[in-house]
């Protein structure tokens, strides 16, 4: 009877490297330019409204980080956790691409909420017209809050692609790590018995010059 050995497809083997280059590039991407995009939209005007002052009327602004410091604080975790993902091996890499999924998270989450927020003008507002239970009038609100939902929704992308795919991607290189092995000693010059330096450097390192 003859048997018929089964030889793995080319192409089978190289299509799971082919997934981990293109995700890897894609993460990079989405996360790099998610965090970039939150950070951006955390310092634009996010809302606008006007407090009475002395019979008038007094325009106020506010921007994303009066809103809330919570999307420009997850947009840098974020991008620490993009690089940290490169860093480390195995379950390291999977709690650090989860970590990475929820800072995304938490921006998008967080920017929703700012949408509709006014607590940051009414302060303004209090502080403007010398009333504490004064609050801002002719509320408006501007898409950048949408802008941070966008780059946390990338920066969401790149943490779901490194949980999915992190286990293809590669680490950083282990050359410079240190191994368990003991270091080879270094073998000592040999001592010419003619050369009085040599003799003395030998005494120095506290060797018998004479070889006995």
């Amino acid at each position: 009877m003859d048997y018929v050995t089964a030889v793995p497809h080319p192409r089978s083997e190289a299509a799971p490297a082919q997934a981990g280059r293109r995700s890897l590039a894609v993460a990079l991407l989405s996360g790099a330019l998610g965090a970039a995009v939150a950070l951006l939209a955390t310092r634009q005007q996010w809302a606008r409204g006007t407090a009475t002052v002395a019979g008038g009327d007094f325009p106020l602004t506010a921007s994303g980080s009066d809103v809330s410091g919570v999307p420009a604080a997850l947009a840098i975790v974020g991008l620490a956790a993009l690089v940290a993902v490169f860093a480390v091996r195995r379950a390291g890499r999977f709690l650090v691409a989860g970590l990475l999924a929820l800072s995304g998270a938490g921006i998008v989450a967080a920017a929703l909420l700012g949408v509709s927020d006014s607590s940051a003008l009414d302060d303004k507002a209090a502080k403007a017209s010398g009333d504490t239970s004064a609050t801002v009038d002719a509320l408006t609100h501007t898409a950048w809050p949408y802008v941070a939902v966008a780059g946390g929704v990338l920066i969401l992308l790149a943490g779901l692609l490194a949980l999915r795919y992190g286990r293809l991607w590669p680490a950083m290189s282990g050359r410079y790590e240190r191994s368990g092995a003991p270091r080879p000693r270094r073998r000592a010059p040999a001592v010419n018995p003619d050369r009085p330096e040599d003799i003395w450097k030998a005494l120095d390192r506290g060797e018998d010059p004479t070889g006995a």
